[in-house]
């Protein structure tokens, strides 16, 4: 029997008066591989801390049987004796100040995997990292031998790497098996129970609501064969004992048509499938370019202080389409964009261009403006269009009445995002635009890119992401672009 390494009982966790958690009986066993999914905010690394007890329920019972390793997605790495080794395979520069994310994120893979722990609970480890990074982690935990706990946007790395995933849905938890594409299967299968569902019991209400207003009727009809002026009562002495006795068959009829109506407050109700609004970016004709290759490098080099990026290359950026830009971490792929960006020296744009870039650390708003109305000042789309858009990257509710300068980092990174599709651009730069957003974000950000009509060129390690939208993949290498 496998040792229990985790288990929660009863156990609830508040926060400001508002439950985020709420878990009736959990347990983690020895050869466990979870992968934890859930909305931004769903309460996905409030779990991983509960679990490493960084946090404590406000009520409920959590143990914890095994010694584990944590890795936190925010934390800054921590000064402990790392494997030699690691940092090579890691490719860990040899000093500790003014590190990158990338390395950041590669030095605490290193530390954690330095020493083998029971239990390994691991909060988004993908961010920042390449492919190269990526690959070795895939490498490290395919064939651990412990319990794992993981929490990560990339899709790909969970199929590779669980068995079961725990979904975080309004502070429950719900279990299915499989990794996450036959989690997303079975979703799907869920939706379409519940439309089937949501049909027949349109169809049962609307039977017997029929069948009420059919007694009604009756009875209405009974009123009136039976309705006679006094003189007729005297004249006719027995038709008091008809009256009387459709007056009877009428509250027969009546007393039905109650027991219908009681059968439907009792049935039970089905929502629909929520479906969201088919979401078109159009551009006007102001926008449209003409030129088959809006970007254009010949014999281009590009370098930043002290480094070669780029050493004497050509590329043409075809029209319309979507492509994704590879290559390890520090070979300059961030470096060309933003040098796109600014239209830079070396590079032939089309007049006409209109450049909308996206880069991590440009979502701080200073505008009093709400997320609905800093968009409508930007956009030429009507409202029930934007609240679509907005709705689809998770802005529900009262969250489009929010104040721009309010919103958490994730959602200032949604926003932007939200912004640079609606707004009046052709040719869009995104550099890791899906850092940090969760699966059902990452999934309508597949959806604006194939639904917009113009020029996209991003940076991302996400493969999935890249198998999905892109049209062509330049990959930077050896100072070459190919």
């Amino acid at each position: 029997m496998e040792k229990i390494c985790f288990e929660l009982e009863h156990v609830i966790v508040n926060y400001l008066d508002k439950e985020i958690l709420n878990i009736e009986k959990l347990a983690i066993h020895q050869f466990d591989r979870i992968g934890i999914v859930g909305k931004n905010g769903a309460g996905k690394s409030t779990l991983m801390k509960l679990l490493a007890s960084k946090i404590q329920p406000t009520s409920g019972m959590l143990k914890s049987h095994v010694h584990f390793g944590y890795f936190e997605q925010m934390e800054a790495p921590t000064f402990v004796e790392v494997e030699a080794q690691l940092l090579g395979k890691l490719a860990v520069p040899p000093y500790s100040e003014g590190l990158s994310g990338g390395e950041q994120t590669r030095l605490k893979l290193a530390q954690l995997l330095s020493s083998y722990e029971e239990a390994l609970l691991i909060d988004e480890p993908t961010t920042h990292l390449d492919q190269e990074g990526i690959s070795f982690l895939l490498d490290e935990l395919r064939y651990y031998y412990g319990a794992l706990v993981l929490i990560s946007h990339d899709r790909a790395v969970l199929d590779e790497l669980v068995t079961t995933i725990w979904e975080v849905d309004g502070g429950r938890i719900n279990i299915y098996s499989g990794n996450y594409s036959n989690y997303a299967q079975q979703k799907q299968v869920e939706r379409d129970q519940q439309s089937q569902a949501h049909d027949l019991y349109l169809k049962e209400r609307s039977r017997l609501e029929q069948a009420v207003d059919k007694k009604m009727r009756k009875a209405e009809k009974i009123t009136q064969a039976g309705s006679m002026s006094k003189r007729e009562a005297h004249a006719k002495p027995n038709r008091m004992f008809m009256t009387k006795s459709k007056g009877t068959s009428q509250k027969s009829v009546q007393r039905a048509a109650k027991a219908i109506e009681h059968r439907i407050e009792k049935l039970q109700k089905v929502d629909a499938v929520q479906v969201e609004r088919k979401i078109v970016f159009r551009q006007s004709k102001a926008l449209e370019l003409h030129n088959k290759f809006p970007i254009m490098a010949e014999q281009f080099t590009l370098h930043v202080p002290g480094k070669l990026l780029l050493n004497k290359v050509n590329f043409q950026i075809p029209l319309g389409k979507k492509i994704a830009l590879a290559g390890s971490n520090g070979c300059g792929k961030s470096t060309l964009l933003q040098h796109i960006a600014n239209y830079g020296d070396g590079l032939t744009i089309s007049p006409k261009a209109k450049i909308g870039y996206f880069h991590q650390m440009s979502y701080q708003f200073k505008s009093e403006e709400t997320v609905l109305q800093f968009l409508k000042n930007r956009s030429d789309y009507d409202e029930g269009f934007l609240r679509s858009v907005l709705n689809s990257m998770q802005f529900v509710g009262n969250d489009i009445q929010k104040s721009v300068k309010l919103l958490s980092g994730g959602e200032a990174i949604r926003l932007q995002l939200c912004y640079l599709f609606l707004g009046n651009f052709n040719i869009l730069l995104l550099d890791e635009p899906t850092n940090f957003l969760d699966i059902q974000a990452l999934e309508a950000l597949e959806q604006f890119i194939m639904a917009y009509e113009g020029t996209i060129i991003f940076v991302t390690h996400d493969k999935n992401f890249i198998a999905n939208v892109a049209d062509l993949q330049f990959t930077i290498e050896s100072n070459k672009i190919f």
